[in-house]
């Protein structure tokens, strides 16, 4: 009997129809756990890093972990695996919901899809009876107007992960959206998606999930459920305002990107911030498959203007079309939010691509013959929310938007202007007033990303200690440390918000009981430590090197204007050679043949 992983993966080659059920390959397994990082050890055998992540030579992995449906405290995530459309770097977008999970109920530790169909096709998984069926009816609708239809001909119970237009028209940022609010965002996932003509997969499942030890997993769950709820961020803060109530917290510490990172501190921030999403446009929380947070907002915009409801916005969100856009009309920021889920792309890209190219309309580079009359200054909230829906569709300036702000800006002889991290835009957290956070963007295996090593819970928040955010001692191995826990818990299935209340014991003991194989904290952390560098050597084979672990120019040089942080720049040069040698890499951040030993890469 298996325990934890079903020890079954699903393949489907769209090009000639075929349907597979394979055996898990359980060393793996154990190596690399499940999810973000046994999805990656396979895409990383079968395919060749350097290929056009649009065509059908690309797979595209759907990913739960071994603890993805089980009772443990929020683990209902799954990622979706593939290279990045964006900018061609190995991709893991991680998601919520219920989806992962029903794809374990299903009986499949993952789903891999293969080549591309001729004509738009949905995948609909019910347990065992798997089909490729016809979605040519679908193809241009969004993406509440996609799961309803879905719903209708399969089960009302059905969990569906879809594309928007966004993903049908390729937009580089595209996502894939299930149970229509949540996000397998960043990176372009879905534009992958569109490139296989695969507009949904619908699934019903209806096994079980075995457990080894049910005692110690009973024991282990009743332990992480009382540290994260007693825990102030975890158990209150994330239920009460949402992550959107970092607004106040990042701009009370000058960190808050402003203006496509001109600045770090918005004097007016506080009216997009998480205690006004809650005062004024929340309609209640929601949580995940076996959520005791719920973080998620509710929410509904009555301004006629904008009128409209869902959820969201989350803080990144907030932030990108709120300060980073100049703008601080909450009604204009949460319907852009809108926009987005319903067109299926990423709201961190699209809302600094909007920021990027305000800056290079205010500097004259980008003209109203370039705009279609379109006056897009920093602070145009009205024309902001117009470019979401442009950018989705694919209509006028919009096509050049949905490409990202590192081709806008080179487009218009200015790459300088685009503040993102190996191709992908850098999201809430100035790196100039966080050192850490810094050298985690320009490390990170994706390009800009906070989610893969949030130093911002140390530096910013004190969890689970407090160090010196404008320190830069220190923070290699911190950095270090963050991203090899990130990478085992992606893999379990895990949220990130658990670790507001538990960390590598409590995962490696609720993973252990699950899944009947030992891991103790130091077994789970060198399974992070694999899966890291696992996914540098993807992208140092896709053509990338030590010279692309770099922040913009801006960031390096022109110090923050105002605010707390006010004088800081990023010290990155200082420490990046510290963290090569932490990783075990040359000096050239290529790993050694000594590490790749010691992790079992070799």
């Amino acid at each position: 009997m298996m325990f934890g992983w079903t020890g079954v993966i699903l393949r489907v080659n769209l090009t000639n129809g075929e349907i597979k059920k394979e055996p898990t390959n359980m060393q793996d397994a154990r190596l690399f756990i499940g999810a973000r990082g046994l999805a990656s050890k396979i895409l990383s055998d079968e395919i060749d890093p350097k290929i056009d992540p649009l065509s059908p030579a690309n797979k595209l992995i759907f990913a739960p972990g071994p603890l993805s449906g089980t009772m443990a405290p929020s683990m209902g995530r799954y990622n979706v695996v593939c290279k990045a459309a964006l900018n061609g770097v190995i991709a893991a977008s991680n998601s919520g919901g219920s989806f992962g999970p029903e794809v374990k109920f299903a009986g499949y530790d993952m789903i891999i899809v293969e080549g591309a169909a001729k004509k738009p096709v949905y995948l609909w998984i019910f347990d065992d009876e798997v089909e490729i069926r016809d979605a040519s009816d679908l193809w241009g609708k969004n993406v509440p107007d996609t799961t309803d239809a879905i719903r209708a001909v399969t089960d009302e119970d059905a969990k569906v992960a879809c594309i928007g237009p966004g993903g049908e028209k390729k937009v580089l940022f595209a996502n894939i959206m299930n149970e229509m609010h949540r996000a397998a965002g960043r990176s372009g996932v879905g534009a992958v998606m569109g490139s296989k003509n695969l507009k949904a997969v619908a699934v019903v499942g209806t096994k079980p999930i075995e457990v080894a030890d049910p005692e110690a997993f009973e024991k282990a769950v009743i332990d992480a459920r009382k540290k994260i709820s007693e825990h102030p961020v975890g158990g209150t803060g994330l239920r009460v305002y949402g992550t959107d109530v970092l607004v106040n917290i990042l701009n009370g510490v000058g960190s808050l990107p402003t203006r496509n990172f001109h600045d770090g501190y918005f004097p007016s921030a506080d009216k997009f911030g998480g205690e006004t999403l809650t005062a004024k446009y929340l309609t209640r929380p929601k949580g995940c498959f076996s959520c005791i947070i719920s973080c998620g907002r509710v929410t509904k915009v009555t301004n006629p203007k904008y009128a409209g409801e869902g959820e969201g916005p989350e803080y990144e969100t907030a932030w990108g079309f709120g300060s980073d856009c100049g703008v601080d009309d909450m009604d204009a920021i949460t319907k852009a939010n809108y926009l987005c889920n319903e067109l299926g792309i990423d709201t961190i890209t699209c809302a600094t691509t909007i920021a990027c190219a305000m800056d290079l309309y205010e500097s004259g580079y980008i003209t109203l013959k370039d705009t279609g009359g379109l006056a897009i200054p920093f602070g145009s909230a009205e024309n902001m929310v117009k470019l979401v829906e442009m950018i989705g569709n694919r209509e006028g300036f919009g096509d050049q938007l949905a490409e990202g702000s590192y081709r806008l800006a080179k487009r218009y002889g200015h790459p300088e202007f685009s503040m993102t991290a190996k191709m992908q835009e850098m999201p809430a957290y100035d790196p100039r007033g966080v050192q850490g956070i810094g050298l985690h963007y320009a490390t990170s295996n994706r390009g800009g990303c906070h989610v893969r090593g949030y130093t911002i819970s140390p530096e910013v928040l004190g969890v689970p200690f407090k160090v010196d955010q404008h320190a830069t001692e220190g923070k290699p191995q911190l950095v270090k440390t963050f991203q090899d826990l990130t990478a085992a818990l992606d893999s379990t299935g895990s949220c990130l918000f658990a670790t507001f209340g538990i960390g590598a014991d409590e995962l490696a003991a609720l993973l252990s009981a699950v899944t009947g194989v030992h891991y103790s904290t130091e077994d789970f952390m060198k399974a992070g430590d694999r899966i890291w560098n696992l996914e540098r050597l993807f992208d140092l084979k896709a053509g990338f090197t030590g010279k692309d672990d770099r922040l913009p120019d801006r960031i390096m040089k022109e110090p923050i204007q105002t605010g707390p942080s006010k004088g800081e720049v990023s010290h990155l040069d200082k420490m990046l050679p510290e963290y090569y040698k932490l990783r075990g890499w040359d000096t050239k951040g290529v790993p050694t043949e000594e590490k790749l030993q010691e992790l079992s890469l070799i």
